[in-house]
């Protein structure tokens, strides 16, 4: 297959399913399911007006609990998986010339962090499970990582892409790759993530494209805000780049939720930019934070044609190895 084969929707195109799954390990979630379960549950809702969700549960019991959490909302599937985050362990669905495809990437745990059990095989057997076929590549690769337009142009961070705990890469090896898997044009690089960020700083927690053109990603909250330096870095090498057909990003700025703690007091990576676009609906993650009015009133004139819903994610972000990230973390949409 070919890079002219290969094209992603945006994920602002018409959705055929958004796949996600129940938390059901107590292990990684430190022993408390409770939590990402409402979260997980207030999510399905959010959608389930407008679009079909399908929720991977993986034993009887998370069977049991899921049914009884979400009715009607969602259909429930049974299938392994190690955790929830099927954004990055899930497959990525692209068109090719033949019709739709899966494309899925080498699971390592996130750089070793957190190696489990059919992590590495969630993404094929949702691709079997959707009916499409399988585009297997041998590097490793987390969904999380890119965030991309529809025409070609794809962001990422040196800090995920580039870092040793994955491919060994060098910047241009990754743009190849790039290239090769996802027909990619042209490769905006941000150098590093938010602080504490088990993924090694994941796009979707940065920036995003809402349109072709158009990028979206936060302002720090004060002087206090953990992330400052990183959040101005991240605008001004936004407002430096250009797209792959030439055009100059217009980049809106919205309020980051600035420093957001664990019940240990530690930093956790909380970000407006961990939104899900589904059809008809926003899903934006809040931490009762001042800023989240006006990123939700900001991100609400971004999308005029859908609703956008702000949603407690405390349950997700979790502390110490539990959770650590946020809605669009859970989630892979499948486009029609």
């Amino acid at each position: 297959m070919t890079q002219q084969d290969i094209s992603l929707p945006p994920e602002w195109a018409p959705q055929k399913a958004i796949w996600t799954a129940w938390p059901a390990d107590l292990k990684q979630w430190d022993g408390d399911l409770e939590a990402p379960r409402r979260d997980v549950a207030a999510l399905v809702r959010a959608l389930a007006g407008s679009n079909k969700v399908k929720v991977l549960v993986k034993s009887g019991e998370a069977e049991a609990s899921a049914r009884a959490a979400l009715g009607a909302d969602a259909e429930l599937v049974r299938a392994s998986y190690g955790d929830i985050w099927l954004r990055d362990t899930g497959p990525i669905f692209a068109r090719t010339s033949q019709g739709a495809a899966s494309l899925c990437f080498k699971s390592n745990g996130w750089g070793g962090r957190f190696d489990l059990p059919d992590d590495a095989t969630v993404g094929s057997d949702i691709a079997k499970l959707a009916g499409t076929p399988v585009t297997q590549f041998d590097f490793v690769l987390e969904g999380g990582a890119i965030d991309q337009d529809g025409e070609g142009t794809i962001l990422t961070t040196r800090q995920t892409l580039l870092n040793e705990n994955r491919n060994c890469w060098t910047e241009q090896q990754a743009e190849s790759a790039l290239r090769e898997a996802f027909g990619a044009k042209t490769i905006i690089w941000i150098d590093q993530g938010l602080q504490n960020d088990h993924t090694d700083g994941h796009i979707d927690n940065l920036a995003r494209f809402v349109v072709p053109g158009r990028v979206v990603c936060q302002s720090p909250s004060g002087a206090d805000d953990p992330n400052d330096k990183a959040l101005e870095a991240i605008a001004k090498v936004l407002e430096a780049a250009t797209d792959a057909v030439g055009r100059k990003l217009e980049v809106i700025r919205i309020p980051g939720p600035g420093a957001v703690r664990a019940a240990s007091g530690e930093i956790v990576p909380a970000s407006h930019m961990n939104f899900v676009i589904a059809n008809g609906v926003v899903v934006v993650p809040v931490y009762g934070t001042p800023s989240a009015p006006e990123a939700l009133q900001a991100l609400q004139k971004l999308f005029p044609d859908r609703k956008v819903i702000g949603l407690p994610s405390h349950g997700l972000l979790g502390s110490g190895d539990a959770g650590g990230g946020s809605f669009h973390c859970i989630t892979q949409q499948e486009p029609l």
